[in-house]
């Protein structure tokens, strides 16, 4: 009897592990193409800073169609719309970036991240003045974004927008 109780229990606790395991696959296999495109932004941002500029480039691409699909299942949505134009911009589409920019600034006018990037895609098209437009948005969030820019439009940061 002693054998059948401890053989039910492995049973079970074998059971257990197996379930939490599928479980926690399923849930990240489950994660949105959002979700999934932040984070190959975040990888390409860090290839960038190391000057690995081809790798950072793939992981643009893969996230710019990541987003499409996100944007097509749910339009309209500001961070989405956000993360279309910095991938975009960052391929080298400064036009259609621009209106992705923009679409989600008519969503969301004082949206923190879109006006932070507008503003240096301006300052990369020379329309400083522009930036600097963006740049009053943010003045008042006293907000990284705004010191970002800020930096960026004075020129004391050298960055690749």
């Amino acid at each position: 009897m002693k054998k059948l109780i401890y053989t039910l229990l492995i049973i079970i606790a074998l059971t257990n592990n197996s379930f939490s395991a599928s479980t926690a696959s399923d849930s990240s296999a489950g994660s949105s193409n959002y979700t999934k495109a932040k984070n190959l932004i975040k990888t390409a941002k860090k290839y960038e800073k190391k000057g690995k500029i081809e790798k950072a480039q793939k992981r643009y691409v893969k996230a710019q169609k990541l987003l499409i699909k996100s944007n097509e299942k749910k339009p309209l949505q500001a961070d989405t719309l956000n993360y279309l134009g910095f991938t975009t911009r960052k391929l080298g589409d400064y036009k259609k970036g621009e209106e992705y920019y923009l679409q989600g600034l008519q969503i969301e006018p004082n949206h923190k991240g879109i006006n932070e990037y507008l503003g240096e895609l301006y300052v990369v098209t020379d329309r400083i003045d522009m930036a600097k437009e963006r740049l009053g948005v943010l003045k008042a969030c006293n907000c990284e974004e705004y010191k970002e820019l800020k930096k960026i439009i004075d020129g004391t940061k050298k960055s690749k927008y």
